[in-house]
């Protein structure tokens, strides 16, 4: 059986070499593609940040 397609769209970056290295290094040790770690630290950050009122949100 065919996997799922996602409901997603392509998202092109130029990032700078040390995040990207980073990235690869904690992709081996926990075993995930760099899409699902991409989209899981995202996914948090972003959580956290609309968890915070809009009146005290800093960046």
């Amino acid at each position: 059986m065919a996997k799922a397609k996602k409901d997603g769209r392509h998202l092109n970056l130029y990032i700078e070499r040390t995040v990207i290295e980073q990235l690869e290094q904690y992709c081996e040790e926990v075993g995930q593609t760099k899409t699902v770690a991409i989209e899981r630290i995202l996914t948090r950050y972003l959580d956290n940040y609309f968890d915070v009122p809009e009146e005290k949100r800093v960046l």
